[in-house]
Parts: structure tokens; sequence; C-alpha cells
């Protein structure tokens, strides 16, 4: 027989496997010796008053026997299957050639920029020499953003698809199986390199193809069919079927759709800093007094409140980690936030960012880039003010608030550096006022958190797409060209890593449908 079970557990006995198994039996009035299994299903922290505990869910096999299911990825040889092209090599695109591989589909990727271990150079550049690659960078190449900046897992969606199956398809590639358990499950940019080659070697020994420095730079479109694509303005090929997965950052992807008659349109999207506070001074806060060790992980927050109607949040918050530069191209200053796999450098960071909709900034503007240029008006605002390097604009927390330029800045994890400015004439009006009320609120809400020791980097800009390619709810399609897939967050329909990941599969899966139905 299995029982689920709902168990709390003090946070200095989660390592306490006598202890966790006293708790089973007496819950179930059960010999140890009748239980031939423990399975944690899930496990999350509840910090809400101390002493802080873990809720465990579990599986207790009573004389039952245990198979432990492993066999997560079913691929087959694709060599002479039905070709598709996926533009971008990301989670969306990955995870669309992978299912792909599942169902006899051969996928063949295009990725404008270099593979996982090339990046690293260019990725060096930016941190050392201000160098920025815009073909290559901490948002372009193998992987996607995801790939250097933090690896989280989890979203907030609930409708976007089969969580449990992108979740177990990068433990079979490499992945810790905490992440099929943990809340918020997190790989971590140290580990999420090797995972990301094991996936493109699958797909070529199964068949498939995988291009980097491949670069998408024109449609063939005819009588509202896709029927080829040229790649860096060279090269053509012939294609029926295209999932385009290239991410929120490719800007001159949404200047091709908008040439080629490809229907999009503006799209909300968040804009804010990124702040780090000392990780010691979030555990205490969010722990009651205790800190992270062996027991506990360091702590992470989220945080949302209104200022006049308009959401300000916690965006891609980062424990025991790094900030780091993500300009895609010249002439502008960007930042996201990362953790290595243990979470262990003394900062936290975290996006905090205002939802902004077209109508905030141009009410009545029928223009699909209204959002896109408000962004990009604010990186160069921020570079420019920052001396024209990858060094960014940056203001301690209360000073910010009171309008004053911070004599001196704390120590940073940002390696480019930072310039002491007054963000409030740097950033646009609406995008200041908003974050200084809600960093009041946040004050309010978790107690030590509004502190001059916290310093506000910006901008953070890049948290999802500004435009959104129109595609039908039912066919995936693009609404006004068929057989073109716009996909994950780049398209507008994913916000993260795993949500990016499902709608890969989602686009895969359509593409068999129409196929099976023609």
């Amino acid at each position: 027989m299995i029982h689920e079970l709902q168990l709390r557990i003090p946070a200095d006995h989660i390592h306490n496997e006598e202890y966790i198994n006293e708790q089973i039996c007496r819950e179930l009035r059960v010999r140890i010796d009748d239980v031939n299994h423990i399975e944690i299903l899930k496990r999350s922290i509840d910090a809400r008053k101390k002493p802080v505990k873990y809720n465990l869910k579990v599986a207790v096999y009573i004389n039952e026997e245990f198979n432990d299911e492993t066999d997560y990825f079913h691929p087959i040889d694709v060599s002479n299957g039905d070709e598709v092209a996926i533009i971008g090599a990301g989670p969306a695109g990955l995870f669309a050639a992978l299912r792909a591989l599942e169902i006899g589909i051969k996928p063949i990727i295009f990725e404008r920029g270099k593979d996982v271990r090339s990046r690293r150079r260019d990725l060096k550049a930016i941190h050392q020499d201000h160098a920025v690659n815009p073909e290559s960078n901490y948002c372009f190449g193998e992987g996607g953003a995801g790939t250097f900046s933090d690896g989280k897992l989890y979203t907030r969606s609930k409708k976007r698809g089969n969580v449990k199956r992108a979740l177990e398809w990068f433990v079979h590639f490499g992945a810790d199986k905490d992440i099929l358990v943990d809340a918020h499950p997190h790989i971590g940019t140290n580990k999420l390199p090797k995972i990301i080659q094991e996936m493109r070697e699958e797909i070529i020994t199964r068949g498939g193809e995988v291009h980097f420095d491949a670069k998408l730079t024109d449609l063939e479109i005819e009588n509202g069919k896709l029927k080829g694509i040229t790649i860096n303005n060279d090269k053509k090929y012939q294609f029926d079927n295209l999932i385009l997965a290239t991410g929120h950052s490719a800007r001159d992807i949404f200047d091709l759709m908008k040439t080629k008659g490809v229907a999009i349109k503006a799209k909300p999207f968040a804009l804010g800093v990124r702040i780090e506070h000392d990780q010691n001074l979030i555990d205490q806060i969010q722990y009651h007094g205790e800190l992270s060790g062996d027991n506990l992980p360091p702590a992470s927050y989220s945080l949302v409140t209104q200022v006049d109607g308009m959401g300000v949040y916690s965006f891609c918050m980062c424990p025991g980690g790094i900030v780091a530069p993500c300009a895609t191209d010249t002439e502008e200053v960007v930042t996201n936030g990362w953790s290595p796999s243990k979470r262990n450098n003394p900062y936290s960071n975290s996006g905090i960012v205002v939802q902004v909709s077209p109508d905030d900034i141009a009410p009545g503007s029928n223009d699909p880039f209204v959002c896109l240029n408000y962004q990009k008006m604010v990186e160069r605002k921020c570079w420019e003010s920052a001396g024209k390097s990858q060094k960014v604009p940056a203001q301690r927390m209360i000073d910010f608030i009171e309008g004053k330029v911070s004599q001196s800045l704390p120590q940073t994890s940002y390696q480019p550096g930072l310039v002491s400015v007054d963000l409030n004439e740097v950033l646009p009006k609406l995008i200041a006022e908003k974050l200084k009320r809600a960093f009041k609120d946040f004050g309010n809400k978790m107690k030590g958190y509004l502190t001059n020791s916290a310093v506000l980097h910006a901008p953070e800009s890049r948290t999802s797409s500004p435009v959104q390619i129109d595609r039908d709810d039912e066919s995936l399609e693009s609404t006004n060209v068929k057989g073109l897939y716009p996909c994950g967050e780049g398209a507008g329909y994913a916000g993260g890593i795993i949500s990016a990941a499902i709608d890969g599969m989602k686009c895969i899966d359509k593409i068999k449908e129409k196929k099976d139905a023609q």
C-alpha cells in the first residue's frame, strides 16, 4: 500500500532521516520495518514565523515495492523525418527540437549566436573590456538567456502545460533530481551549460541538425504561407513550417516581422532596477534572525504592490547571486541576475520592476514598437549617464527615495562597475515615482529591507518581450502567415525557462497534428 502524507519538519531536522521516519511511523501507526521506501514528492520552506519549518509531501511504501521511474525521454531516429526549422536554441527552441525527436519530426535549429562553450569568451569581454558582441552575449547563443543567468525553473502559471515533463527532461540530461520536488527548482549557471550541451548532442545523434552563427535574415512568404527562409543574408532554405523562438531581445526579428507584414502588436512589459542587498540581511529578515547554512538555503523573497493602479514587483530574485551585464548591442546597458547552484555568493539581488502598458506610454497609439522604443530609450540613457561603457548608473536605496546622489556606493557583485548618479534624473518619472513608493511599502512588509546599504543598478529592462507576434489560440500559427509558429518569450507567449520550454513542445505537437490531418 502507498500512503501520501503531509509533514511539517523543523529546519534543524530536515537532514535527520531517523527523526523523519519516526514522524511518518507515528502518523501512519506502522512499524519502520514495514516501510519499504519513502519518496519525497514536494518540498518547500515555511518561513512565515519562527521556527522555520519544511513542508514535505511524501509517498510511503508500506509492504509495497518501489520502482524508481527514470525513463523520462523517448527519442527515435528522425534522419528521414519531415523537417521543421527552429529559429533559436533557447529553451523554447531546444525543447521543441527534443519533442520533435519523440514524434518523428526532424528539427533543424538555426542559432544566431555561438555554442555554449564559445559564448564564455564573449561574456568575459563584456565584464572586462565592456565590449558587447551583438550576436553572442548573455541573451544570444546556445541555451538562450537562461543559460548564463540563473537557470530558475519555476513558473507561476498553472495553465501553460506539462511542467513535470519539462523538469524530468532536465533531469534526464543531467540536472539533480531535487528539481522534481523543490517548490522553487533551480539548476544554477555553473551546471546548466553542460546540460544544454547534452541536449544538443542528443538532437544531432538522433538525426537533427544544429547550426550556430546562423541568423535569420529573411522570410519567403507566398499567399499567406511560409515558403522558406534566408540565413545570414546568403543561404536559402525551403521550409513549410518554422518555429520562431528567438527570445525577447532579438529586436531585429521584430523589424523583420513588420517588414514582411506578419501581424505584431505592442505588448505590456516591465521596467525598473536591479537591487542588491547583503545576503545575510535577507536571511535574517526572512528567517527571523536565523541565517542560512546546512539546514536552510540562502533566503529569497517575493514582493508585489500596487501604486496608482500599476503593479510593482520583484522579478528573477537571485539569493547568493551576481548582477550581470546583459546588453545585446553597443550604446546600451542592461542588468540581470544569476546564482550558482550553491547560491553561495555574499549578495542577493532582484529586479524590482513596474508593469508598463502601451497606453501608459502613448495612449491610443497603434505603433507596435511603442514599448520597444521606450525600452531602448531607457537603456541608452542609462548607458550615457554612466559614461558610455558597461558600467551602470547606481544609487543607494534611501538616497534614491530622497533624491540625493550617493556620496559612496557599497561593494557590488556587478563586475564592470558602478557610477553614482541620481536615478530620478535617469529613469522616466513614471518609473521612478512608482519605484520610490513601492520601496517604502516593501520596507513595511520586510522590516530591514528598506536600507541605504542596498544599491540600485539601472536598468532592469528585459523582463519580457515588449512586442507580441500574433498567433491563433488553437493552431498556434501566426494569424496571417500559415506555417509560422511564434513561440516562447520573444513572441510574447512565455515568461521563463519552463514556460518557454513547454511552449516549444506545444508548437511541435501542433505541427504534428497538422501533418497528420493533411
